[in-house]
């Protein structure tokens, strides 16, 4: 119980105490280290970068990459960032490979290895097996007289003078620069392979970037009996009851072979309804725009885009190598695509 006379203090009220370091002066040393070691990898930018270049474009197999803890995970990355970029790759974790997932490894691979010391365990201990069945080993590493670099058929060396935490222990800068090492591979290679943008498309289907290069207007049009065709003599009437019917609000003309000639659109109705002459007996040739921008079903949708936007149209009729009619596209097609 409270004594008389006794105050209660609240202790949320008492302001924090006071941190012992400066807490800014703290996070801009850690950003100058790790600038420092991303901006040392240009002294590893030597011959033996082009060796791993090379060896690298020469594999028959796949890029094998590897690492423990936070270098692991910088390893997987740059087998994720090779793969979409046109060098098959994949992730073995060293520990896993030591029971059962060396069996993923082949001669026609090769192996990438990251590791700050270059002593982790548990990758020397899968270096025998490497050298067993012959698979070239590029090693990744801030010590040139590891027993990893050793071992390496190519060894980069990591010019870290120091991890940027304070302790000098977790890998932080480390991590940094085999990251910024592992994405420069990735980037030269795909130059080196002239990858294009439609390669990584193919590896990335369902970005926007995807859909832009690989989606083509045959995927989204409407076809047989969703597509609006009418004859060219067909009277404005029936015509206008076809174009209803499809719900496109446009009608796709045509002469005795089934080629195209004309494009009639509801926005055409509206601009004609009253002029002087107009009698929905009369055939739909005397209204109809003659002529029209069309596209083809192997075009990118993304031209088709391009078109509609350019000439301030909302539909375009599709047609095959023959001049026919065997579709129609609409702007909110494409767009509900994803195409923008």
């Amino acid at each position: 119980m409270q004594n008389a006379g006794q105050t209660t203090e609240n202790p949320m009220a008492a302001p924090p105490p006071k941190p012992a370091v400066d807490l800014l002066a703290r996070a801009r040393r850690v950003i100058e280290l790790e600038a420092e070691a991303v901006a040392g990898l240009t002294a590893v930018l030597d011959a033996s970068f082009e060796q791993a270049i090379a060896r690298m474009l020469a594999v028959r197999g796949r890029v094998v990459t590897t690492g423990m803890g936070k270098a692991g995970l910088i390893a997987r990355k740059v087998a994720a960032t090779l793969a979409s970029t046109g060098t098959p790759a994949l992730f073995v974790h060293p520990a896993e490979a030591v029971h059962g997932d060396l069996g993923m490894i082949t001669a026609d691979d090769l192996a990438l290895a990251f590791s700050h010391r270059g002593q982790t365990e548990e990758i020397l201990r899968i270096l025998p097996y490497l050298k067993h069945v012959g698979t070239p080993l590029i090693a990744i590493t801030s010590n040139p007289d590891s027993e990893l670099a050793r071992h390496a058929d190519v060894a980069m060396i990591l010019p870290i003078r120091q991890e940027a935490c304070p302790l000098n222990l977790a890998p932080t800068a480390s991590t940094t620069a085999m990251l910024a090492l592992g994405d420069t591979l990735a980037l030269v290679l795909l130059e080196a392979r002239g990858f294009r943008p439609e390669d990584y498309a193919v590896f990335h289907p369902g970005g926007s970037l995807g859909r832009r290069l690989l989606t083509k207007v045959g995927d989204l049009m409407h076809t047989g009996e969703a597509n609006p065709v009418a004859h060219e003599a067909t009277p404005l009437r029936e015509a206008l009851t076809v174009m209803t019917e499809k719900r496109l609000a446009a009608l796709s003309l045509t002469d005795d072979e089934g080629r195209l000639t004309g494009f009639y659109t509801s926005g055409d109705l509206s601009r004609h309804i009253g002029d002087a002459g107009f009698d929905v007996k009369r055939p739909i040739r005397d209204f109809m725009t003659r002529n029209p921008k069309h596209a083809r079903p192997e075009m990118m949708a993304v031209k088709a885009l391009e078109i509609l936007q350019q000439y301030k149209i909302i539909q375009l009729p599709v047609c095959d190598d023959a001049g026919r009619p065997v579709g129609m596209i609409h702007l909110h097609d494409i767009t509900r695509a994803g195409i923008t």
